[in-house]
This record gives C-alpha cells, structure tokens and sequence, in this order.
C-alpha cells in the first residue's frame, strides 16, 4: 500500500497557514479558542497527517491553523444545532479514503503506518462535514443567482479560471516615513511563513484585513489589478511579493493558495467607483468622519448628497478600464461588493484619506449563444438545458463558499485565541 496514494488525495483539498513548539506535556492545552482547546497531541498527530498527505507548506503551521478553524467551524455548526451523524462521518471517511483509491479501512491503516490515530482522522472528517453541513443550512437563501447573471457566465471568452488566496500588507508610508516603511516591506518580503506575515499585517497593516492577519477570501485574478496578475502567478505558496510602492504606501502580498475555478463571469470592462476624499489623513478624526459617511451612504449616488455642500474636489467618480486605475485603488475595489467601503487608501503625502466606494463593474457586450442555439442540433435535447444548468450549479456553488470563506474569517477575528 503506498502512502503517495493518500498524497493524491488531499493536495487540493488542504490550504496553507500557521505552528510553534508542542508543549511538554503533550496533553496540556496548546492554544485555547475562546473556550476550546486544542492540545500538543493533537498538534503532533494533525502535522504528521499533513506530512503523509504531502499537504503543502509546513506540517506544523498547517496543523495549527487547521485545528483552529476546526474549533470555530464546529462551535459555529453546534451553535445552531448541526450535528454530523455516525453514518454520515463514515461516509466522509470513506469518501476522503475514496480520492486514493482506499477503502475506509485501508486508508486508516496506512496512517496507523506513519504514527496517525483514526481519531485524528475522524476528527478532521468530522469538523469538514459539520462545516459543509452549516454554510447549507446558513447560506442556502443567500446562493441563488439571478438568470442574467447564468447568461453571462455562458457567453463566448467565458471558462474556467484560476483563483487565488492572498494575504496583504499595506503599509502607510508618507514621505517621512517612506525609508522606514521601505526597509520593514523588504524585511516582510523575505518571508515564507504564514505566521510571520500574519503577525506582520497585525503590526504594520492599515487595512481592514490587519484583524485577520491580513488573510483575504480567494479571488478570481480577473479581479485583481492586471499589473499584478503575473507577479502573483509567479510565485509558489507561502512566497511574498517583493514591495510594491502605491501612493503614500508600500504592498505586499503572500500567497497562500492558488487552484483552477470554476464558471466565471467575463471580463470586467469597466469600473465604477467613487472617492470621497477627507482632509486629516489616518488620524482619529478622519477615521471617524469616514465612518459617518459610510454609514449614511448606501451606493455612490448617496454621495452626492453627503458631499453638496462642500468643495467640488471633495467627491471623485470614475468609470475607467481596470487596465487604466491606479493600482492600489484597483485592489481595494477588487476585494469589495458594490456599496462597499474602503479606508486603507490616502492621498496627499497622507494628509488626505480616502473613502473609496465600489458603485459597480460591467462586463463586454457578447452574443448569448444559448439564446440561439437550436434545441437539437447537437442531436442532444437536452444538451443546451444540461449546461445552463450545470453553469447554475457552479455558480451557487462558488458563491457558497466565497460567503462561507468570509464568514470563517469573521469568527477568527472576534474569537479569542491564545497560544498561536
């Protein structure tokens, strides 16, 4: 029986992140999440599973980032009364056992062979199916896509697509504190561990992500800014991007996970978006004006009121290529919904920040070929049908777990956790 069998298994199933050293009495608390904990044992087991797997990044990191999401994705599951049954753990065991070409049985003996207890196996079985089974019952009114956007995603120049999953640092950098900003980015850059740099966003980092470690759901690259595609396509997991200069600031960005999506909607034509500009910068005072504006405003248009009585420079709305914005604005606006707000931006050598707003994206004009397509002539019926309904699917699909993924990252940045 070969353990590469199991590698094969789990390598798109396991994303990356971050582990210190196992306390001496292995079945002493380790790290407590909220009022969960998880031990040195089950540290040591998780890590070693993950070196069988042949998972990506380092074992021990991994083992504790998953351990942690696994408490908040189970606390979250029991919150709400979702309970895997002992038939249904089986059966994930069985189907994660089936992706090597295992039985259930075989799969538990070939980790029993590298030290790995069935408990550990189960457990990990046990929070994915609870997890699975509360973003169903969480977000089940909240996946339903509309038909235009099913017709979009069917036109020509649309197919599958790579996606990623990033962590960032922004980092403010006035001209007075442009050296320093440059030679903490540069140290930054040199990393390779997830830990580091989420410790390193938590520090330096003006963005909202700072209270996750900088960690940000997976995106498709369509949406990020072109200039960064490549750079980001360039690296392996766990790297980092050399820094980035924006205005008044400096990037960086790691990436944790890349794989090829699903259905995606074409490519964005045009971006609408506004910028209310408020003099005072990242002071307490600005940060609080941004929040009143924000909270008052619902879609750009709501702008026009809030700002009527100022100077006409107060309030900026473009509608340009993606090719043709500024690339730190082009990232922000590629992590929000439209209506969304943004504060992490400034202009003005710092003295001015910016409250951007997403108003909406459009896409290239195409024929529908569905719309023409003869029922048939393919000399299949139901072929036309078939696709739009798998498109459907994978639609709702995506749109789950991007709502899952965001609600996770909101449960580990109101968790209180210690011991990472």
């Amino acid at each position: 029986m070969q353990l590469s069998l199991i590698r094969l298994a789990a390598a798109a199933l396991i994303a990356v992140a971050p582990l210190g050293a196992a306390a001496q009495n292995l079945f002493a608390p380790a790290i407590r999440v909220d009022e969960r904990v998880i031990t040195g044992y089950e540290l040591q087991q998780r890590a070693a599973m993950l070196d069988l797997l042949n998972s990506p990044g380092n074992p021990q990191e991994l083992a504790r980032e998953q351990l942690i999401e696994d408490r908040l994705k189970v606390g979250a599951a029991r919150s709400v009364g979702v309970a895997p049954t002992e038939e249904e753990i089986l059966e994930g065991m069985a189907e994660f056992a089936g992706r090597a070409n295992l039985s259930r049985e075989e799969f538990i003996q070939a980790l029993a062979q590298g030290g790995v207890e069935e408990e550990t196996f189960r457990d990990f079985v046990y929070a994915g199916v609870a997890w699975r089974q509360f973003i169903r019952q969480r977000f089940a009114s909240e996946a339903n896509v509309t038909e235009t956007t099913v017709d979009r995603a069917m036109r020509p120049g649309t197919s599958s697509n790579v996606r990623v999953l990033l962590s960032e640092i922004i980092i403010p950098a006035p001209p007075q504190r442009a050296a320093e900003a440059q030679a903490i980015a540069e140290q930054i850059s040199s990393y390779t561990s997830e830990a580091r740099f989420s410790a390193a966003a938590r520090e330096y980092s003006a963005t909202r992500s700072r209270e996750n470690g900088g960690r940000l759901p997976w995106q498709d690259i369509t949406e990020l800014p072109p200039v960064l595609r490549p750079i980001l396509l360039g690296l392996q997991p766990g790297e980092v991007t050399d820094p980035l200069p924006i205005e008044n600031g400096v990037a960086l960005f790691q990436l944790r996970g890349v794989e090829e999506a699903g259905y995606t909607m074409q490519e964005v034509a045009t971006v609408d978006y506004a910028a209310y500009y408020i003099p005072g910068g990242r002071t307490a005072e600005a940060l609080a004006r941004a929040r009143v504006v924000a909270s008052r405003a619902d879609r750009c248009d709501d702008l026009y009121g809030i700002a009527q009585n100022e100077p006409r420079s107060r309030l900026d709305r473009q509608t340009l290529p993606p090719a043709e914005l500024p690339t730190d604005i082009a990232f922000e606006l590629s992590k929000l919904d439209p209506g969304e707000t943004s504060t992490a931006l400034t202009r003005s050598n710092g003295q001015t920040l910016v409250l951007l707003m997403l108003c909406g994206r459009s896409t290239e004009n195409a024929p529908d070929p569905a719309a023409d397509a003869a029922p048939g002539a393919d000399g299949d019926e139901d072929a036309p049908r078939t696709r739009r309904e798998e498109v459907t699917l994978g639609l709702r699909n995506r749109r789950v777990q991007r709502l899952a993924e965001n609600y996770l990252a909101e449960l580990r940045a109101n968790a209180r956790i210690t011991g990472e």
